[in-house]
């Protein structure tokens, strides 16, 4: 007998049956064995990836690569048995903000929110109602002080950035429920410097805000000649008083994308 297939997937439902009946620990160890090479098999296919269109014609080849096809195997096999943030649909909401041509500011985040009902694939960023983590309040406390005319805006959703260009990026995309960090070393690191590798090398002028040692060392990649780095301490509780508040970043930022004739970011539209 066979029982109920189940769906698991990074990106879309992924079937696996498995016997239900008794067998010996070498037929077990087989079907597992089996079950993985099946999952890196259908992760290999040139299956339709939820990514802004933009973005999948400048780093589309990285979802045909080995290191991809193995993540993939990864994440199914973890939703398979654990919850996984943010749902599939979200894992790349990041992309669909704005055209990967259209970005004028990066903050490099680590991995999502590992609580129910916050990670939706924006780094720092709650979807509504939720209420604002404590570094996403120190965030606004920044710009209440730098950026004259700042309201908080009662809720944690920073898609109103994404959309005018403000590159949300975690280096992880996905975590395990209450378990942070659980997704690192398994691949995201290296699609996520794929990207801010694209960025830095073919476009110009942007503005890398590097907030944390973790996000100082991923930005080692960036072209410093073609693009304004801004770095301070994480805004986390922790380290908010050692640099990040009163940083100003907010009001730098829009003047460096003024001085390139670009539109500068309105921080109040949220």
């Amino acid at each position: 007998p066979l029982l109920k297939s189940t769906s698991h997937s990074l990106l879309l439902g992924v079937s696996i049956f498995v016997p239900s009946s008794q067998l010996s620990p070498a037929q077990l160890a087989r079907i597992e064995e089996n079950r993985r090479a099946a999952l890196q098999r259908l992760a290999a296919r040139n299956v339709e990836v939820p990514i802004g269109e933009s973005w999948r014609e400048k780093i589309g080849a990285e979802f045909t690569k080995g290191y991809f096809t193995e993540l993939a195997a990864f994440i199914a096999d973890e939703r398979k048995h654990f919850t996984v943030y943010p749902s599939p649909e979200h894992v790349f909401s990041w992309t669909h903000m704005c055209a990967i041509e259209d970005v004028k500011v990066v903050v490099l985040g680590q991995d999502p929110y590992h609580g129910p009902g916050q990670a939706h694939g924006l780094c720092f960023s709650v979807p509504k109602p939720t209420a604002p983590p404590p570094s996403l309040e120190n965030i606004y406390a920044e710009l209440s002080t730098d950026m004259k005319g700042f309201q908080h805006p009662g809720h944690g959703d920073l898609s109103g950035w994404a959309k005018q260009g403000v590159l949300l990026l975690n280096a992880v995309l996905t975590v395990r429920a209450h378990k942070p960090m659980s997704h690192t070393e398994r691949g995201w690191e290296t699609f996520t410097d794929a990207v801010v590798w694209w960025l830095s090398r073919n476009l110009r002028g942007l503005v890398f805000l590097l907030w944390g040692s973790y996000a100082q060392k991923k930005g080692s990649i960036i072209d410093r000649m073609r693009h304004h780095i801004l770095q301070t301490s994480h805004p986390s509780p922790y380290s908010a008083d050692r640099g990040f508040f009163g940083c100003h970043h907010f009001s730098k930022t829009n003047e460096l994308l003024r001085k390139s004739g670009r539109k500068p970011i309105d921080w109040n539209a949220l």
